[in-house]
């Protein structure tokens, strides 16, 4: 059961990066590959800062600003340089490896000396319960202003323009300056997993960031096909989809490991898995649409 928890704990950690994932992928209609360097770019100035002694607060707010760094140099490289933002991301993504190199000094970090999150919000005395706790609260909180932020104004000009560039366009809104602020959230977002998962295992490595954006992007593809199903439209619900979606990933992958699948073969469970999600819907209707 523990090892379940563990798994739940996980996905409600990733959550954030599903959020952004969310943001680029379904608002957007961006594949955006930059998840992978800015989520250890999160971790990574996570890791610095409490070394070095910087208050959570202090953390948590130079891991979403480095984030948010990274997606807004992807949206300049793909709206100024007019280059596909597939490409831009696959270029950040490459250059924020030495960038987190840089930052880190050597490959990994071990936290086991430091005040982490979820030691500073501690409500119980088992750690496993605690880290649930926090997990749920982090949820809670981030799932409610990202809802309220896609609600505003400025929110619903930003769906608009992932629904249509051209109407957004008629509609006076920038659509340039649109695809950045939304790249920039959402990486800030994706670092903000890394800030929490890092804490959460109590180390960072260089390369924990790798094949991260398969997982986001199985986490958004489950919550996608929970709001297909369940004819979902408020986005409150969409993103609750997503979290769920989350959760969900990491149950999978737990059980694949609990079933005996040898921990080298966790990433190309991953990515079978990723595909089915993809595959397999598509499969159905083809079949269905066959006379």
């Amino acid at each position: 059961m523990a090892f379940f928890i563990s798994a739940l704990v996980l996905g409600l950690c990733l959550s954030a990066m599903g959020l952004g994932i969310f943001i680029t992928m379904k608002i957007f209609r961006i594949p955006d590959i930059t998840t992978d360097g800015s989520y250890t770019l999160g971790a990574a100035v996570t890791a610095i800062a409490l070394v070095q002694g910087w208050p959570l607060a202090a953390t948590l707010l130079a891991s979403v600003a480095a984030g948010a760094v990274a997606g807004t140099l992807t949206g300049l490289v793909h709206t100024r340089l007019k280059i596909e933002a597939l490409l831009a991301g696959i270029l950040v993504m490459t250059a924020l490896y030495s960038v987190n190199l840089t930052i880190l000094g050597r490959s990994n970090i071990p936290l086991v000396n430091v005040q982490t999150l979820f030691q500073a919000l501690a409500l119980f005395d088992n750690s496993l319960h605690n880290e649930l706790w926090v997990g749920l609260l982090f949820v809670l909180v981030l799932g409610t202003l990202v809802a309220y932020f896609l609600r505003t104004d400025f929110g619903i000009a930003m769906r608009a323009t992932g629904n249509s560039e051209s109407m957004a366009r008629a509609m006076g809104v920038n659509i340039n300056r649109m695809k950045i602020i939304g790249l920039a959230v959402a990486n800030s977002l994706t670092a903000l997993s890394g800030f929490l998962v890092a804490q959460y295992q109590n180390f960072t490595d260089i390369n924990m960031g790798i094949g991260i954006v398969l997982v986001g992007l199985g986490s958004v593809l489950i919550g996608d096909a929970l709001i297909q199903w369940l004819g979902i439209r408020r986005i409150w619900w969409q993103l609750l989809a997503v979290v769920l979606g989350c959760i969900l990933f990491q149950m999978v992958l737990a059980a694949a490991l609990s079933l005996g699948v040898n921990p080298n073969f966790l990433k190309m469970v991953t990515a079978l898995f990723v595909l089915s999600i993809v595959g397999i819907p598509r499969l159905l209707k083809k079949d269905i649409a066959r006379p």
